[in-house]
């Protein structure tokens, strides 16, 4: 199948509808020449408005960790964003979001990931997307799967959520800034270059 049609069927998707506390609104960013990949766990409310995705403050956290701004981000085809669940999965009582149903990662992304042959890398931002795509090679929780990052290597790269809940975390974690994101910022410019 082509990818215009895949996405197409995407976006009309309503296997949530019910279920959701809104209408689904599926957020999927690639095309034919994407080749750096972006995993995510699941739209946010504000990309669910948006219709873009990362068009929030983790968005500005990982374009930073990456070394693109907004208009390289969202206009080179090489780089695509393709989450766990493409809807906004609602907000949880404490005020997080619920995690993405797994449902539509069963549903979709086999046949999404089929139909981009040119990725070369991979990002898998937070626990939810390590663990679909690395299974029982993913180590006990996000920090020793990020630890771990060369393991995976050059293909894939696991990386923290870049929520600003995670702030905490990357204070703990200086290695993080000092080892993963030059080398993630050094695979960007090797993808984007001609």
């Amino acid at each position: 199948m082509e990818l215009s049609a895949l996405l197409a069927e995407i976006a009309a998707c309503r296997a949530c509808a019910g279920e959701l506390p809104h209408e689904p609104r599926p957020v999927v960013m690639v095309r034919p020449e994407t080749r750096l990949l972006i995993c995510g766990q699941a739209p946010g409310r504000r990309v669910h408005e948006s219709g873009l995705p990362f068009t929030d403050a983790s968005g500005d956290r990982l374009r930073d960790w990456m070394g693109v701004d907004a208009d390289v981000f969202y206009g080179r085809p090489e780089i695509g964003v393709a989450a766990m669940a493409f809807c906004f999965p609602g907000t949880n009582p404490r005020g997080g979001d619920y995690p993405p149903p797994p449902r539509c990662a069963a549903l979709w992304r086999p046949r999404l990931l089929a139909a981009l042959p040119k990725v070369e890398l991979t990002l898998l931002v937070g626990s939810h997307a390590q663990a679909w795509a690395l299974g029982s090679v993913a180590r006990r929780g996000m920090t020793e799967t990020v630890r771990a990052w060369r393991d995976h290597a050059p293909a894939v790269l696991p990386l923290p959520h870049p929520s600003w809940r995670n702030t905490g975390w990357l204070k703990r974690n200086p290695w993080f800034e000092s080892e993963v994101t030059p080398y993630l910022r050094r695979r960007v410019l090797e993808i984007l270059s001609p």
